[in-house]
């Protein structure tokens, strides 16, 4: 999967979490940047993603992240070789 097919499913995956269709993710969108993302919306776009991708991220994992690009980054790893 490349990078580009990875945002485009994540950004289906926020237009559906935070019910927004002009959320338009950027390597560099972080939670300040999407109104809305707080602790409850952060959870849904988790498991939203892992359902959408097939994966299962780890607390570790997600704690480590800063912005989208290494979000798209982790789902990258974690899809290689598909």
């Amino acid at each position: 999967m490349t990078e580009a097919e990875i945002y485009a499913r994540l950004t289906q995956v926020f237009r559906d979490v935070f019910d927004d269709d002009a959320i338009v993710l950027q390597s560099d969108t972080m939670a300040d940047d999407v109104a809305g993302w707080d602790s409850q919306a952060h959870v849904n776009l988790v498991v939203a993603a892992e359902m959408q991708f097939g994966i299962r991220f780890r607390t570790a994992e997600l704690e480590s992240l800063h912005n989208v690009g290494e979000f798209v980054q982790l789902i990258a790893q974690k899809t290689a070789g598909r």
